[in-house]
């Protein structure tokens, strides 16, 4: 049975096929349209996906809907007439978008299928939104059985949920409504600190080691009461997301000294310390929460998603100091996880189907569900273009490359198929050396076009993560912060008083290039059955150096996706002061490339802090 999933309309539109049972391919439309958090139907993200499952035209079989838009729409209604006269203004913006696209998702489907030429199927499914996400979180995990939590902004009504999965039965248990949200919550500091909302809440994340928790006590006191077992209720009369068309209102901006941060105007301590005031609260939501969940349970495993599971400092707590023995997130956790989640939940709830797990390896194949290129599509490509590479052989790859990193080299990396959800994992990322303490300012400013206080993440061989981190276990989708392994940390008491810009270049480690301020890292792990080619890579940089760690951060700019196709990847490694570009077994370096000429300079569009 071939089933088709589909996320749209919010933020993160995706499509995900299943076919009996097993995950085939996934991929977010902002990777083809080249578009940041396309939202629109995802029209080729649903071409790719059956073309790499090799469907044929009349073979789809289901198609699932991430959630449910007239119960969506019935919550939309009623939020806009309880706050009545002040919710009309918002309303009259809202209305036409879903009398024209949101109320007729069963025609937009059909409409997305025959435009690439596929029938459409007999069956149509619209799950939940948070079905969804605890669908995504269980039916992909080892687990055979495990609670179930899943925290966002909202779906339909509910905000956050507790579950529990058996085999192959997905059951949610508990339920909070809007407005109280703690993804909303999070994405009201985010906005009021000068970020964009639903996709800056990775720097207000990344901002908060750099503060002080001044502001815990005034958020509980007036903004959100948090229960014990991790509900929370949220103070409307500071809010503005349910009558007007900003996140916080005046009242906010009384409470915290002033109105929110200009975008990129200079990052004061008041925003540093905004950042870990909230990310404290949010980190005690989120134990209680599950902590309630394990009670009703009695479950040794959880399962995550939803928005908020995106927040790997809380994640990585919740492993630390949480009531489970282990711990595992859908790599896809936000909205577009839940094309997958739907279309898994139709698979094993509606139809009943039965469920492997062995408690020890997940479902989701390293998260490389998206297109892949083989050597022949590249090397026709460079040719076609007058681009110069060298290809080098199976064995000559990986000690090459780590070669250059040595060398200090800043390298892009496309191999194997792309990475399905935020995180790049290897296949389109960019990698450079721990070791050099000028890396991270390096790969912020020359590389990534964004703001200097943001941190890298590390890969580090999957065997070797205690030797450089305070954990245990593998951390494949680079969801887990943990603490720097304390052998290999320096002292920063000369630093602390320095300011925003300054710090950034306290040595800290031995691996400076990936230790953020509190001595924590975002980590991830690799192992060779999941990804071989980036593990040798890795290991011959550990051969070479002793290091079996390196940078990886995601192959893209500031404001672009990540990269999906080799064009993109060229593209990006013209614009930037990439050193080398790896295509497949193919190595492209700068200086060997015909000159890159553009009407306009790309990089006037990134205005730095």
């Amino acid at each position: 049975m071939n089933i088709l999933g589909v996320s749209a309309y919010y933020h993160d539109s995706a499509a995900a096929l299943v076919v009996d049972g097993k995950i085939i391919a996934a991929a977010q439309e902002e990777r083809f349209t080249r578009k940041k958090q396309d939202s629109s139907f995802p029209i080729r993200a649903v071409g790719y996906c059956l073309a790499e499952g090799g469907i044929a035209p009349d073979a789809v079989d289901a198609l699932a809907f991430y959630d449910k838009p007239i119960t969506k729409f019935a919550r939309v209604l009623e939020t806009y007439f309880s706050v009545a006269p002040k919710g009309l203004r918002p309303f009259m913006m809202a209305l036409p978008v879903w009398m024209k696209e949101k109320l007729w998702i069963p025609y937009q489907m059909e409409m997305a299928l025959e435009a690439n030429g596929f029938k459409t199927p007999k069956e149509t499914y619209f799950t939940e939104h948070h079905e969804s996400h605890a669908a995504s979180a269980f039916f992909p995990s080892p687990f055979k059985r495990a609670a179930i939590l899943t925290v966002d902004g909202v779906g339909e009504w509910a905000t956050s949920s507790l579950g529990h999965g058996v085999d192959n039965n997905v059951q949610l248990l508990e339920e909070l409504h809007f407005p109280h949200s703690l993804g909303l919550l999070y994405s009201a500091f985010t906005y009021f600190t000068g970020f964009k909302v639903n996709s800056g809440e990775y720097k207000l994340m990344g901002l908060a080691p750099y503060g002080n928790p001044t502001y815990v006590d005034t958020i509980k006191d007036n903004l959100v009461h948090v229960n014990p077992d991790g509900s929370i209720r949220l103070n409307m009369d500071y809010f503005g997301y349910l009558d007007g068309l900003t996140m916080t209102n005046d009242r906010f901006s009384d409470l915290f000294g002033g109105p929110p941060r200009k975008q990129e105007s200079d990052i004061t301590q008041r925003e540093m310390d905004l950042a870990k005031s909230v990310q404290v609260v949010t980190e005690e939501v989120v134990l209680k929460m599950a902590g309630h969940v394990h009670a009703l349970t009695g479950e040794k495993n959880i399962c995550l998603a939803g928005g908020v599971a995106l927040n790997c400092v809380a994640n990585g707590r919740l492993l630390r100091e949480g009531p489970f023995e282990n711990v595992w997130i859908q790599p896809a956790a936000g909205d577009a996880g839940g094309a997958l989640g739907a279309a898994l939940a139709v698979w094993h709830n509606v139809k009943n189907q039965p469920r492997e797990a062995d408690d020890v390896h997940d479902q989701m194949q390293g998260s490389c569900l998206g297109p892949g290129f083989s050597d022949e599509e590249i090397g026709a490509y460079l040719e076609a273009n007058g681009y110069k590479g060298t290809k080098l052989s199976d064995e000559a790859w990986a000690p090459t490359l780590a070669g250059l990193i040595d060398d200090q080299k800043v390298v892009g990396l496309l191999q194997g198929r792309m990475e399905f959800g935020p995180r790049a994992l290897g296949g389109r990322s960019i990698i450079g050396d721990p070791r050099s303490p000028k890396m991270q300012s390096v790969m912020n400013l020359k590389i990534k076009y964004r703001e200097s206080f943001r941190p890298f993440a590390p890969t580090c061989l999957e065997e070797r993560v205690s030797d450089y981190f305070e954990m245990e276990g593998p951390s494949p989708y680079m969801l887990l912060v943990a603490p720097v392994n304390a052998k290999r940390c320096i002292s920063d008491r000369e630093g602390k008083d320095l300011p925003l810009r300054d710090r950034i270049h306290v040595l800290r480690s031995d691996v400076p290039a990936i230790t953020h301020v509190d001595y924590s890292a975002r980590v991830q792990t690799v192992n060779k059955e999941t990804n071989g080619r980036y593990y040798d890579l890795i290991k011959a940089f550990e051969e070479r150096t002793g290091f079996g760690i390196v940078i990886n951060t995601s192959f893209n700019v500031r404001g672009e996706p990540i990269v999906c196709t080799p064009e993109d990847a060229y593209r990006c490694f013209m614009r930037t002061e990439m050193d080398v570009l790896v295509l497949g077994s193919y190595v492209l370096k700068k200086e060997e490339q015909p000159e890159w000429t553009e009407a306009r300079d790309w990089r006037e569009d990134y205005v730095l802090d």
